[in-house]
């Protein structure tokens, strides 16, 4: 019924041109950190380019607000920056989630999925993870991955896949994620193998976004199809996905940052469109906000002019993961 109600309010919103609020979210992202173990270099995290500050979700304020909002929450990330592994508490948090029937998912670079790691996390109930290789060989995913190890990598999906084994489990559906970039995009054959080798489940590639895309960069691949952006006739490049005014992820979900805060979506990485604090409002009083429904509105009327949307991968028109 809340699905129902929710694509019934974009529906109407995004066609009619008449607002309504949606029902509450379907999905949400929790931030487990904002730290990390590496120094990509389009990544906040990586550059510890951060405005806000750095730290760790609490386990018991995310047991207290799952109880608040399981009736309609049907999938939950556990990612938004930072390496969750890197979080004592990660796998507990999965666990009381998948105990609440809530659909899990989480993204990692990885190097944490030891032996005793890898079984912990089948035996979570996480339903699905996202590893990112974004490279066949040490000196094309350093190039990246600045600090990693695509040993640790390789080492922690298999210790992954020989657990999903023993214990015999679907779950988590294991993904190899290869964000596509200049560096890379030569060894896209070469990771297809490797995925087939290990035995994941399926390999995803990704467009990478570029924060300067404007005078080109180098992490922009040749490739197209792996591309958000295209070059003008004047030599600059420009997103190439149109900014309509429109957003499902509006209208759906939202995400929770380490520190209680509500953002809009995954493109809010520095929180700069906080639309509650979720330690001292409820969430339905949030997302019924007037700060939510004034950026909703936004949305519909000049989604260009906001800042976190002139990067935004929505509606791509390509089979690659978003985000």
């Amino acid at each position: 019924m809340n699905a129902a109600k929710v694509f019934s309010s974009y529906y109407q919103s995004k066609h009619l041109g008449r607002f309504v609020n949606p029902s509450l979210p379907l999905s949400m992202a929790f931030e487990p950190t904002t730290s990390c173990n590496l120094r990509c270099p389009e990544c906040p995290s990586g550059l510890r380019s951060f405005t806000r500050p750095t730290g760790m979700l609490d386990v018991d304020f995310f047991k207290e607000k799952i109880v608040e909002v399981k009736s309609h929450l049907a999938y939950l990330t556990f990612y938004f920056q930072g390496e969750p592994y890197l979080h004592p508490g990660f796998l507990d948090m999965v666990s009381h989630a998948a105990k609440n029937k809530i659909y899990t998912a989480t993204s990692t670079n990885a190097h944490y999925l030891d032996n005793e790691k890898a079984e912990a996390t089948v035996k979570s109930g996480l339903d699905r993870l996202i590893i990112s290789i974004d490279g066949t060989s040490q000196d094309t995913y350093e190039q990246y991955r600045v600090g990693g190890q695509l040993e640790k990598v390789l080492e922690g999906t298999r210790n992954m896949v020989k657990w999903k084994k023993k214990l015999k489990a679907k779950t988590p559906h294991l993904i190899f994620q290869f964000l596509v970039v200049g560096p890379n995009e030569h060894q896209i054959a070469d990771a297809e193998n490797l995925a087939k080798e290990i035995g994941v489940d399926e390999i995803q590639f990704k467009t990478a976004q570029i924060y300067d895309f404007e005078n080109g960069s180098d992490l922009i691949p040749e490739n197209q199809k792996y591309s958000r952006y295209t070059q003008s006739a004047d030599g600059k490049f420009k997103l190439k996905n149109p900014l309509h005014n429109q957003c499902w992820k509006m209208w759906q979900s939202c995400v929770v940052t380490w520190d209680g805060k509500v953002v809009p979506c995954c493109f809010d990485k520095d929180a700069s469109h906080v639309m509650g604090n979720w330690n001292n409002q409820s969430f339905e009083d949030i997302w019924y906000s007037q700060s939510y429904e004034r950026f909703r509105r936004s949305i519909l009327n000049s989604r260009a002019s906001i800042d976190i949307c002139k990067n935004c991968s929505e509606g791509l028109n390509v089979s690659l993961t978003d985000g």
